[in-house]
């Protein structure tokens, strides 16, 4: 059933968000997350308390793609459509080439096991950039002393942020020369730059005093921020707040796919569907 949310205007915005169409793309799971739109023209999402990843194509009921998933919860696909997913519970960030073939990429930072990876984004030329905070009982169980923001690079892992508050979700600019990254605990987004190589600099806050826990954050192809909290919220470069966007739950992450003006929305047990008046972009455009 689709609907009509207005929202809310909060800024100057070349894009109209008033009237955004809203419906229910699929239903019935514990609590869906890390939604991601692959090369092959369906949506990637995770089930975390089920342990599953599902495949949902438009029209057809989910199936189940991973039965024992590691606790998936972010996913992202880079250009040569492999998959990338934070496994929160075996504590690794772990890549799924497209025969089926899993390779675990990162698991341990100075030999200790990472926390809980948390949510995933790859930029175009193949650097990954994956968060690992720790929530509830993933508190106890952890080894290191910081929440950190990691790349990878050809089998190579280093340490962007070692955080005092949790990092969560993660997102590469359209021109890659731009990190985002939010934070549960601080309810902020950072930024940082990137370099040719694909290194961060100049970590700075973007975005504060967000209501609600912000959790995922993707861009569309103006270079504009969609993250979720509360509501869905969206934002100039500048971090300025064009609109808000109520959803009748919880969300959880994002992800733009289709025609790329479909931006799909997570909660506990719903994928929504939001029709968009900018298209989002993706790394493998």
């Amino acid at each position: 059933m689709a609907a009509l949310l207005a929202g809310a205007a909060l800024g100057a915005s070349a894009q109209d968000f008033s009237g955004i169409i809203v419906e229910k793309f699929a239903s019935g799971f514990t609590y869906a997350d890390g939604p991601v739109w692959t090369r092959d023209g369906d949506l990637v999402i995770s089930d975390v308390p089920a342990n599953h990843l599902f495949r949902i194509k438009p029209g057809v009921k989910p199936e189940i793609v991973r039965e024992d998933s590691g606790g998936a919860m972010g996913n992202a696909v880079d250009s040569q459509g492999r998959l990338y997913t934070c496994e929160s519970r075996n504590r690794r960030l772990v890549r799924t080439n497209r025969k089926g073939e899993l390779e675990v990429l990162a698991d341990k930072w100075e030999g200790k096991r990472l926390n809980a990876p948390n949510d995933v984004a790859v930029r175009k030329d193949g650097n990954v950039y994956f968060t690992d905070p720790a929530f509830g009982s993933q508190e106890d169980t952890r080894e290191l002393g910081f929440y950190g923001v990691y790349r990878w690079d050809s089998g190579t892992l280093s340490v962007i942020s070692r955080a005092t508050g949790r990092p969560n979700g993660i997102a590469v600019s359209p021109d890659g020369r731009k990190l985002y990254v939010t934070n549960a605990d601080e309810r902020n987004v950072r930024v940082y730059d990137l370099n040719r190589k694909g290194e961060a600099s100049n970590e700075r806050v973007l975005i504060q005093g967000i209501a609600g826990v912000p959790n995922g954050i993707r861009t569309d192809e103006q270079g504009n921020l969609y993250l979720v909290a509360q509501t869905l919220q969206v934002y100039n470069p500048a971090g300025q707040k064009l609109w808000e966007i109520p959803l009748e739950g919880a969300p959880s992450n994002l992800a733009f796919g289709e025609d790329l003006l479909s931006l799909f929305v997570t909660d506990h047990r719903t994928v929504y569907r939001l029709r968009m008046p900018v298209k989002g972009w993706v790394n493998y455009q």
